[in-house]
C-alpha cells in the first residue's frame, strides 16, 4: 500500500474567467445546441422556438446573448464585481442564465438549496452579505420577504416565475454592451466565482470559496481525462440540483465542450426524460442506480423472469470481475453467455436509459460494489468519483479505460493525494479552495501544512487507486473500546431489495446496532407475496417474516466484518428517512445526530437489559 498518489498537471493551462468560453462558443459554432429546454415557461424567460415534442433548443450564440442580456440587466440594477447574489431554484435552464450573467460581470453566485428552511437561507443571506436574491417561486418569496427585517445588506430580489428576469433584462438595454464586455474581460483566475455553503451533515453550513481558476481547472482536468464522456456530440439529463458542487462541474463541463445540457423537470417522470432526450451519459447519486436495479428486478419477478434477472445478474457480476481482475479478460464461455443475456435482459436495462448512455458518473455517496459490477457486466459503466465542495469539486475518479470497482479512482491531472498517519485522507492542487468565508478559525483548522483535511478515512493502493472507508467524524467507537468505520456495512445491508436506508449507532454502547427503514415500492410486493394485502411498515415492522428478510441482509453484512464489528440487533423504523424532517441533506446523506435525536426511543430499544 501506497501513502501518496498524484497526477502531474495540464501543460500549458491558463484558466480564465468561466463566461469566457460562453463568447467563444458563440463565435466558433454559433448553431450549436447548447441546451434543451423542456416544457419552457414563457413567463419566465422567452421561448425562441419550439422543438419536438415542445422542448426548446437554445444555440450558443442564442445563449451567449441572453447571459449578455441579462448581465446588462445585473448591471442596470447595480451589481458590481464583487457583489454577491444569491440564487435559490431548482435545477432549470433559468439556473444557469443567472450564473454565467453573473459571472460575466464580476459577480459572484451563492446557490441556495430550493429546499432550504428559512433559518437555512437566513444564514446563507446574513452570512454572504448577499445584495440580491433570486428565488424561483411564491412560496420562496414570502419566506424571503419575512427574513428582511434581519438582512440590511439584501437590496433587491428577483422572482423567476413571475417574470422579474424578463424584466430585468428590459431594464438591462439602456446599459451598453461594452459595459459587459469590459468587465467581463477583466475577471481574472484569482477572482472569486462563488461560495458555496456546504450542506452538512452537523453544524451551520460554511460558505465555501471558490474562484474561476478553481473550477476551471477542475474542468479542464476532467474534460482531459474523460473525453468519451465531455465532448461536442454529448448529451446528458441534469436532475441533481445545481445548488450542489457536482452537477455544477458537470454544467460547466458541457458548456466548456460545446455539449448539449438539458435541464430535467418535475413535471415529467426521470426515465420518460431519459428515454425523450437519449443521453450519451448520466450522472446521479448511488441511490438511482440502486432503485433502478431494484424496480429492474421487481419487473422481472411481475413477468415470471425473476430465474432469468438472476440468472443475468450472476453472468454480469462475474463478467465485470473478470474484467478487472482476470488477465486476459473474461473467458469464451462467460462471454457468450453475457452476449445473449445481452439479447434477453440487458438491452432492455440501457433502454431504460434511452438507449444511447453506456457510462454514468456517480457521486456523493459510495455505490456498493456488487451493484457497481451488475452495471459494468450490463454495459453501463458506472464511473465512481471522489471530491468536496471545498476541491471545486473533483479530486479522483474512474476513467472508462481505467475502473477499479471498489474505488473512487485516482487523481486528476494536478491533484495530490496523501493519507495520513491516522488514516486521513489529505489534498492538494489548484483545484483546492483558499478558505471558508467569514471563518478564519475552522479554515485554520482545515489545512495542514497546505495539505486540505477531507475529514474522509481512505487507503491507496500500489496502482494509485484511493479508496474511502469513512468519514472520520462518524467513526463509532463502543464500550468495548472498537472502532467502526459504519458506511461499508451500511452499503452492504442497503444491497438487500426491501431495505432503503440503513444507519448503524453504538457509540459507547456495547455493541453495534442498526436503525433500517423499508422501500415504499419493496413493501407493497412483500405485502401481497406474504397474504398482508393492507397494513403499513409502523404495522407490521415486527412481524417473523419481515425481520427475517432484513435479518438475512444484516447476516451478509456481517460476514465482511470481524465478530466484535457486527450488528447484533436491529430496529425496523416506522418510516424513512427524510428532507424535510432534517434527516437528510439535499444530496440524501444521513444527518446522523439529528436521526439519533428524532429515533432515541427506537435506539434505546436496542440495548434495552444491556
Amino acid at each position: 500500500m501506497r501513502n501518496v498518489t498524484a497526477a502531474p498537471p495540464l501543460a500549458g493551462l491558463r484558466p480564465s474567467g468561466l463566461a469566457e468560453v460562453v463568447w467563444d462558443n458563440a463565435r466558433q459554432d454559433p448553431e450549436a445546441v447548447q441546451f434543451v429546454r423542456p416544457d419552457p415557461d414563457p413567463r419566465a424567460w422567452p421561448a425562441r422556438r419550439a422543438g419536438r415534442g415542445g422542448a426548446v433548443p437554445v444555440s450558443c450564440r442564442q445563449f451567449r446573448d441572453e447571459v449578455q442580456g441579462l448581465a446588462r440587466g445585473f448591471v442596470a440594477a447595480g451589481i458590481g464585481p464583487g457583489d454577491r447574489v444569491a440564487l435559490m431554484s431548482r435545477t432549470r435552464y433559468e439556473w444557469t442564465l443567472v450564473d454565467y450573467a453573473l459571472w460575466s460581470i464580476g459577480a459572484i453566485t451563492v446557490p441556495v438549496y430550493e429546499t432550504s428552511s428559512p433559518e437555512q437561507l437566513g444564514w446563507i443571506l446574513s452570512d454572504s452579505g448577499a445584495v440580491g436574491c433570486v428565488v424561483e417561486t411564491a412560496e420562496h418569496a414570502a419566506m424571503l420577504a419575512g427574513l428582511r427585517p434581519d438582512l440590511p445588506a439584501l437590496r433587491q430580489t428577483w422572482r423567476i416565475d413571475s417574470g422579474d428576469l424578463i424584466e430585468l433584462a428590459a431594464h438591462g438595454r439602456a446599459v451598453d454592451e461594452a459595459e459587459v464586455e469590459s468587465r467581463r474581460r477583466a475577471v481574472t483566475a484569482a477572482d472569486v466565482a462563488t461560495i458555496v455553503y456546504t450542506s452538512g451533515t452537523t453544524g451551520r453550513p460554511k460558505g465555501c470559496v471558490l474562484t474561476h481558476g478553481n473550477i476551471s481547472c477542475d474542468v479542464a482536468a476532467a474534460t482531459a481525462v474523460l473525453s468519451q464522456l465531455l465532448h461536442s456530440g454529448a448529451t446528458t439529463v441534469l436532475f441533481l440540483p445545481l445548488a450542489h458542487a457536482f452537477p455544477r462541474l458537470i454544467q460547466v463541463g458541457m458548456v466548456h465542450n460545446r455539449a448539449t445540457l438539458v435541464h430535467g423537470t418535475e413535471s415529467a417522470g426521470v426515465l420518460d426524460q431519459l428515454r425523450r432526450y437519449r443521453p450519451t451519459f448520466i450522472l446521479a447519486v448511488p441511490r438511482v442506480f440502486e432503485k433502478m436495479y431494484t424496480r429492474a428486478r421487481q419487473a422481472a419477478d411481475d413477468t415470471h423472469r425473476g430465474w432469468l434477472f438472476g440468472a443475468a445478474e450472476i453472468v454480469a457480476v462475474r463478467y465485470s470481475r473478470a474484467v478487472q481482475t482476470r488477465r486476459g479478460g473474461p473467458g469464451p464461455l462467460l462471454r457468450l453467455a453475457r452476449l445473449g443475456f445481452d439479447v434477453l435482459v440487458y438491452r432492455r436495462l440501457r433502454a431504460t436509459l434511452g438507449g444511447r448512455c453506456r457510462m454514468a458518473i456517480v457521486g456523493g455517496a459510495p455505490l456498493g460494489e456488487r451493484l457497481a459490477h451488475f452495471f459494468r457486466g450490463a454495459g453501463v459503466a458506472v464511473l465512481e468519483g471522489y471530491g468536496l465542495t471545498e476541491t471545486s469539486p473533483a479530486l479522483t475518479v474512474n476513467l472508462p479505460s481505467a475502473t477499479r470497482i471498489g474505488t473512487v479512482g485516482r487523481p486528476l491531472p494536478g491533484v495530490e493525494i496523501r493519507i495520513a498517519d491516522d488514516g486521513e485522507v489529505l489534498a492538494r492542487g489548484e483545484v483546492v479552495f483558499h478558505g471558508y468565508w467569514n471563518n478564519r478559525d475552522a479554515t485554520r483548522d482545515t489545512f495542514t501544512d497546505g495539505w486540505l483535511r477531507t475529514g474522509d478515512l481512505g487507503s491507496v493502493d500500489d496502482d494509485g487507486y484511493l479508496s474511502i472507508t469513512g468519514r472520520k467524524k462518524e467513526i463509532i467507537v463502543t464500550a468495548t473500546g472498537k472502532n467502526l468505520a459504519p458506511e461499508p456495512v451500511e452499503e452492504r445491508v442497503r444491497d438487500h431489495p426491501l431495505v432503503s436506508q440503513c444507519m448503524l449507532v453504538g457509540n459507547g454502547r456495547p455493541y453495534v446496532a442498526a436503525l433500517v427503514t423499508i422501500d415504499p415500492q419493496a413493501w407493497l410486493r412483500w405485502r401481497g407475496a406474504h397474504g398482508r394485502p393492507d397494513g403499513s411498515v409502523a404495522e407490521l415492522r415486527d412481524d417473523p417474516n419481515l425481520r427475517r428478510e432484513i435479518q438475512v441482509a444484516v447476516d451478509r453484512a456481517n460476514e465482511t466484518v470481524s465478530r466484535a464489528e457486527r450488528v447484533k440487533s436491529f430496529r425496523i423504523l416506522p418510516r424513512e428517512f427524510t428532507e424535510p424532517d432534517g434527516e437528510l441533506t439535499p444530496t440524501l446523506k444521513i444527518k446522523r445526530d439529528v436521526v439519533e435525536g428524532h429515533h432515541a426511543a427506537e435506539i434505546e430499544a436496542l440495548y434495552r437489559g444491556h
